[in-house]
């Protein structure tokens, strides 16, 4: 049976998994990302347990790793990780590669990650060209063109999350948690909409009571779906592809958001977009992360 190694590093935890060739996670292992950088020596550490998950499945075919930043040209190494600060600007699969010389080892953006997985073990038929959306507590994103991952020209393009919106703020500093956190506080300071949100919240309290039917957390997704639509418009309109998945934590409210999208999407791009326009949720959910990253070693090998 095939096997593949998905790494997902975020700022919390270091997520190891075992991944066969359906998609599905053999066995998962997980190691608080502070512990990895003990000692000022991420890279050392994160090769041990590696080293760790290899001896236990020897059958690896590849590992993929995907990380929450910008990483060079080559794929070898780390640029600006923000929140993961013990491996900005390490050579990470330089180091991997010396270590464990006979493996095939991918690094690529997370978001990236995620995009690819769809295709490799997505539960859906999907065209090989489609741009990926995570709103979760940033915004991200990866576009699939004939089957591979749109790198832009040095490695590190579809950060989409810093285009610009109509309010003169990123999209991500509109509808990242923090974005929705500050929106459901002006609409409670304001005193206008009813809501059962307590003093202090997060935004995960916030897509909870929407569910409830929350009149102020609902007024907050509806604007969240103005600027997903403004996203949209623009990615369509550069890229011109016409097919759309929506990930990532913030994806579970999306009916809630999707009536405002879909205004600001007619009314601003014509019926050549629209008439084939398809905006889907992806389907990996929360192990996305793990799954994607396998992907980038299965994608390696082909």
């Amino acid at each position: 049976m095939k096997q593949f190694l998905g790494v997902d590093i975020g700022g919390t935890n270091v997520k190891f998994g075992v991944v066969d060739a359906d998609g599905n996670i053999i066995k998962k292992k997980k190691y608080p990302t502070v512990s990895v950088s003990e000692g000022g020596d991420f890279c050392a550490n994160f090769s041990k347990l590696l080293a760790k998950r290899l001896q236990k499945f020897p059958d690896i075919e590849s590992v993929g790793i995907g990380i929450p930043g910008t990483i060079s040209s080559d794929g070898n190494s780390t640029l600006d990780l923000p929140n993961v600060e013990g491996l900005s600007n390490k050579p990470l699969v330089t180091i991997l590669k010396e270590d464990f010389p006979q493996l095939p080892i991918v690094m690529d953006n997370d978001a990236n990650a995620a995009a690819l997985g769809e295709l490799e073990f997505g539960g859906e038929d999907l065209p090989d060209t489609y741009i990926f959306i995570t709103l979760g507590t940033g915004v991200g994103g990866g576009c699939v063109i004939d089957g591979k991952i749109f790198k832009g020209g040095d490695g590190n393009g579809l950060e989409i999350g810093h285009i610009m919106s109509s309010t003169g703020r990123t999209i991500e500093e509109n509808i990242g948690k923090a974005g929705i956190i500050k929106m459901a506080q002006k609409y409670k300071d304001e005193g206008v909409l009813s809501t059962n949100l307590p003093e202090e919240f997060d935004a995960k309290m916030v897509a909870t009571l929407a569910h409830d039917g929350d009149e102020l957390s609902l007024k907050v997704f509806e604007d969240m779906g103005q600027y997903v639509g403004e996203l949209i418009v623009s990615l369509v309109r550069v890229l011109d592809i016409k097919t759309i998945l929506i990930g990532g934590g913030v994806s579970e409210t999306f009916d809630y958001l999707k009536g405002n999208m879909n205004a600001v999407i007619n009314n601003f791009l014509p019926a050549y977009y629209t008439d084939k326009l398809d905006i889907r949720l992806a389907t990996l959910g929360n192990n996305a992360g793990i799954i994607g990253a396998a992907s980038l070693g299965v994608s390696a090998l082909k």
